[in-house]
């Protein structure tokens, strides 16, 4: 053999060597944490360098985060700390300061949860969240992803958790071409596939931060990503192509009229919600049960809280859940008496102190367009 020959292939040998190496896990990982403590992002909850992680600071902004922005859960987070800066305090303060609070995030079952679950660990763990996934997961509004935020950034044991964020640069990272939902197991093995044994909580929000600055739904800013080199969808040209989705299904759209009532002293009917289902625990304007298709005058007055002369208002309000879209129609009503209709009577002007769902402020606002 020529030692032209023997260079050469020693030449290849050499570049699969380093190949092997730059896919490894470890050196993947590697290179997410030394990126992270130079670029990562500072967030009222997180831990400085070197300083140990607050439970309940990661446990409550990791529920606000859910199906909300950071820069939407800022605010909030440090209301909610003002407010109630230990756990116990949380768990001893009212529902309805909880969800009044809690305004504006939406998804009111994640504040109904969060009460119920302060008032656990207050109860049964001293007031310190247990540091195991399996116990964490017992409580109230704690599934498997923030049973593993927790465990991994709160308690830095090894824990894999996995939003929308690393869900993107898994697909990427490794061209996942299946679409989501199908490919979230999927997405989730690769990124444990490659959590450290150390600092797993640092690797996890690095992951996070690469997702929200530089792997981003549009226009991902590979140039400056640290994992530019092992990147396949770079390499392939298909990073603003991934992760794949199946197509989303049309949302319905569901049909109610909203009853303003109005005492003798002017005062305006409000109710509680059950505390089971959508926006449960919630103040509102009474409405009528919320259904797919249109209904007569008749059936919809039914359902009013009270059998008076009913006029409908001009216009309707129109409001959008995860899952389908509302459109509510007005009917004010003027009771000569005052009555014994079971509600919260209450003046515009104080409505501010009952936790209002958003909807329920357009019905308002609408409202008052026609009030004399």
């Amino acid at each position: 053999m020529s030692r032209t020959t023997t260079k050469y292939n020693w030449g290849i040998a050499k570049k699969i060597m380093v190949s092997k190496i730059k896919t490894r896990p470890e050196v993947r990982s590697a290179k997410i944490l030394a990126w992270y403590d130079r670029h990562q992002r500072h967030l009222p909850w997180r831990a400085r360098p070197g300083v140990q992680p607050d439970p309940y600071f990661v446990w409550l902004s990791e529920i606000m985060l859910q199906q909300t922005t950071v820069v939407t859960v800022k605010s909030y987070f440090e209301h909610f700390i003002a407010t109630w800066p230990k756990l116990e305090d949380l768990a001893a303060a009212p529902l309805d300061d909880i969800l009044h609070a809690w305004q504006g995030l939406g998804y009111y079952a994640r504040a109904r949860n969060l009460h119920k679950c302060a008032q656990v660990v207050a109860a049964q763990y001293d007031g310190k969240f247990p540091d195991e996934e399996q116990d964490l997961l017992s409580l109230p509004g704690i599934g498997p992803y923030t049973a593993a935020a927790i465990t991994a950034i709160a308690f830095g044991k090894k824990a894999t958790p996995v939003d929308g964020n690393i869900e993107r640069v898994m697909a990427r990272l490794f061209a996942v071409m299946e679409p989501l939902p199908k490919s979230k197991s999927q997405l989730r093995d690769l990124a444990g596939g490659m959590t450290p044994d150390d600092r797993a909580g640092d690797y996890a929000q690095a992951l996070m931060d690469i997702g929200a600055t530089i792997c981003t739904p549009k226009k991902p800013n590979c140039s400056i990503c640290p994992l530019s080199g092992d990147c396949r969808a770079e390499k392939e040209g298909l990073a603003s192509e991934l992760p794949r989705r199946v197509p989303k299904k049309k949302k319905p759209t569901r049909y109610g009229t909203a009853f303003w009532l109005i005492n003798p002293s002017g005062e305006i009917m409000l109710r509680r919600r059950r505390e089971q289902g959508l926006l449960g625990g919630m103040i509102e304007v009474p409405s009528s049960d919320w259904q797919e298709k249109s209904r007569s005058s008749s059936e919809i007055l039914d359902e009013a809280p009270v059998e008076i002369d009913w006029q409908m208002l001009p216009g309707k309000i129109r409001h959008t859940f995860t899952h389908f879209h509302l459109e509510l129609e007005i009917a004010v009503g003027h009771l000569a008496v005052d009555s014994s209709v079971n509600g919260i009577w209450c003046d515009v002007n104080e409505f501010g102190a009952h936790a209002l769902p958003t909807v329920m402020k357009k019905v308002v606002a609408h409202a008052l367009e026609f009030q004399d």
